[in-house]
């Protein structure tokens, strides 16, 4: 199981257009890829939940990956986090 936490730094948070991305990326890996965000917690691949959860500029988000493809899938989570978000 890999786990990293990333704050958000988009001043919108996570909103359509790269939680749509998100989930797509995340959807090429068979991994289980989990977001948490205080409380809230929903798998990564479920758009509405993810984009229900309501993250927000500055917020610590929590991602755990487990599964086959599990050190691909963190590293490329990540990325698109940095890049992105």
């Amino acid at each position: 199981m890999k786990t990293f936490t990333y704050q958000i730094q988009d001043p919108i948070g996570i909103h359509a257009r790269p939680a749509g991305q998100l989930v797509k990326l995340a959807s090429g890996f068979t991994s289980k890829i989990i977001i948490s965000c205080g409380d809230r917690q929903t798998d990564i691949t479920h758009l509405m939940s993810l984009m229900g959860m309501g993250i927000t500029h500055g917020e610590v988000i929590t991602i755990t990956v487990e599964g086959a493809d599990e050190q691909a899938a963190a590293n490329a989570i990540q990325t698109f986090l940095q890049e992105s978000l």
